[in-house]
C-alpha cells in the first residue's frame, strides 16, 4: 500500500468507528437492530462501520436515520 493508500483506509476507519459511536449515542447496542429499525441493508450497514468504503449518498441516508448533521457528524474524529 502506498501513503495515500493508508491515508484513505485511515480515514475510512475513522468514518466506520464515527458511525458506530452515534449509533451506541442513540442507544442501539446492536447494528442489526439499527439498520432494520432504519430500512438500511443490515450486511451493508455493517461493513460502514467496519471501515469498508461507502458512498456518500449512503452516508447521507446513514446520518439521516441517525438524525445528525453532516456538520455535527465530522465534528469529532476526524482531522
Amino acid at each position: 500500500m502506498t501513503k495515500k493508500d493508508d491515508y484513505i483506509q485511515i480515514q475510512l476507519d475513522n468514518l466506520g468507528k464515527r458511525i458506530k459511536e452515534v449509533r451506541k449515542e442513540k442507544g442501539y447496542v446492536n447494528y442489526e437492530q439499527f439498520a432494520f429499525d432504519n430500512e438500511l441493508p443490515r450486511a451493508q450497514y455493517g461493513r460502514y462501520e467496519k471501515g469498508h468504503d461507502l458512498r456518500f449518498s449512503s452516508l447521507i441516508k446513514v446520518l439521516k436515520a441517525m438524525n445528525i448533521s453532516l456538520k455535527e457528524f465530522f465534528g469529532e474524529g476526524f482531522d
